[in-house]
């Protein structure tokens, strides 16, 4: 069986730089379509489905820990946000849920929290390892009484790409997982704009591009279909990139 991380590692020789110039390699993407479905099944079908990933030490933390994505988002809100350090920034919990909710940095700050120290592994080949600090999504969605005709969590971000809103989106399995944060600090430190500020997305068993950043609204649905292109998220819509993205 070829593994998820085993594809990437295998594949990584071959991709160039930029997650979207990924899928000009035909033998790439045929690699990580095979990785999909084995850790699909791994994760879904075999394995207890709250399996965690492997957690490190402080003492294993990357000396430098790449940006993933864009470095800045262009989005006029965003940059007022951050001009005024965030203290006006919300963040709306919505969709299928029978209370919706909108939460300030300072209230996220003050939920239950969790911290890891875990390895994000990106499409392009490269990984490293960061410590993550924020509100477990599960603790969110159960305070909002999401119904049981929401399959799928979706993230809409303040950020895009040639003015291509940024989103994502994950299924309840992954978003009720006890690594699934949404995390406001980075290695100990309030969460750098690069690395997504004020909120990015960590769903540990999953691939980098995953990992939404700039999230700005969360939202409950029973389909992905009708959402921006249809397929769960940006690069799966643009560039034929897998929506489950396990490792």
């Amino acid at each position: 069986m070829i593994s998820r991380r085993g594809a990437l590692i295998g594949a990584s020789g071959l991709l160039l730089s930029g997650c979207d110039r990924i899928t000009t390699s035909p033998t790439v993407r045929k690699m990580l379509t095979l990785g999909e479905k084995a850790t699909l099944t791994g994760q879904r079908l075999v394995t207890d489905r709250n399996a965690l990933a492997p957690e490190f030490t402080r003492a294993d933390l990357s000396p430098r820990f790449r940006v993933n994505g864009n470095f800045m988002p262009k989005s006029p809100i965003h940059a007022s946000h951050l001009a005024n350090g965030f203290a006006d920034w919300k963040l709306e919990v919505g969709g299928l849920v029978g209370r919706p909710m909108t939460l300030t940095l300072a209230q996220l700050k003050a939920a239950p929290q969790r911290t890891q120290i875990t390895r994000h592994d990106c499409v392009e080949g490269w990984s490293a390892i960061g410590e993550w600090t924020g509100v477990p999504l599960a603790l969110l969605l159960r305070q909002t009484k999401i119904s049981d005709k929401a399959q799928y969590i979706v993230f809409h971000c303040a950020d895009d790409f040639s003015g291509i809103p940024y989103y994502e989106s994950i299924d309840l399995i992954d978003a009720m997982h006890p690594q699934t944060i949404l995390a406001h600090t980075m290695n100990r430190q309030p969460l750098p704009v690069g690395h997504g500020a004020p909120v990015r997305l960590r769903v540990e068993r999953a691939l980098g591009y995953k990992q939404a950043k700039y999230v700005m609204r969360i939202e409950a649905v029973a389909s992905l279909a009708g959402i921006h292109g249809g397929k769960g998220g940006y690069w799966e819509d643009r560039s034929g990139y897998q929506w489950f993205a396990g490792i």
